[in-house]
């Protein structure tokens, strides 16, 4: 049973979508408390996680930067009011899979949760390295290297960068890519690509202002090339 820890101080809207979810069959725990679902993430493991940003106790930007830098690496879906754009493009600097916008609906919550469980689920081949120039790529192993430098990608950043990998060369549309993420099950913008490749860009780039490996074509989409 996958286990999903909900991390919401909106105690009516929480509940409704403890109920939605254990309708899905999982495993539901509810917390109002960041530096409480810091504890429960660290003693429990949960497979996912669902995480308002404005919270007591420590706020969802500062928990979800936390279970980065200590290398958790479960899906996090970020829960940000609309008139906060800003918290969540930081969101997803920081390590977040992917958010939605308040206010939601249970069921495009649900939505998004399926979503991202299957990414996680997903394997290739053990014997399947992608090779493009001096970055590889093993999805069995969900592990990146750059020049043999291990890569500390998040899970959306490594599926984006796989994804570019199997098409090297080619121009990938933001559309595409968010069909990579996030299949038909996605309500969002072109403006999550762009925040996942300018973090891409950071990590396997020697001069991410001057990019010569992730490069944008305008008005089509980006390619990942050699470098």
């Amino acid at each position: 049973m996958t286990r999903v820890l909900i991390v919401e101080d909106d105690a009516l809207q929480s509940e409704l979508v403890r109920r939605y979810l254990e309708r899905e069959g999982h495993d539901v725990t509810v917390l109002a408390d960041g530096a409480e679902a810091l504890s429960e993430v660290r003693r429990s493991a949960p497979d996912l996680l669902v995480l308002d940003v404005m919270l007591p106790g420590a706020d969802g930007l500062t928990v979800c930067r936390t279970l980065r830098e200590e290398q958790f690496d479960l899906p996090i879906l970020l829960l940000t009011a609309r008139s906060t754009e800003n918290d969540l493009l930081l969101g997803l600097e920081l390590g977040a899979d992917d958010y939605l916008a308040k206010p939601y609906s249970p069921r495009e919550l649900v939505a998004r949760v399926r979503a991202l469980l299957r990414r996680a689920r997903r394997t290739m081949p053990a014997s399947t390295v992608i090779t493009v120039g001096d970055l590889e790529i093993d999805p069995d192993r969900h592990r990146a290297t750059l020049a043999d430098r291990l890569l500390d990608l998040t899970r959306a950043e490594f599926d984006l960068l796989e994804e570019f990998a199997l098409h090297p060369g080619i121009v990938l549309s933001r559309a595409r890519l968010l069909d990579r993420l996030h299949g038909t099950d996605r309500w969002i913008g072109g403006r999550t690509i762009d925040t996942h490749v300018k973090n891409l860009r950071a990590k396997i780039e020697s001069d991410p202002q001057q990019p010569t490996r992730l490069v944008t074509v305008y008005g089509v989409g980006y390619a990942l090339h050699a470098g």
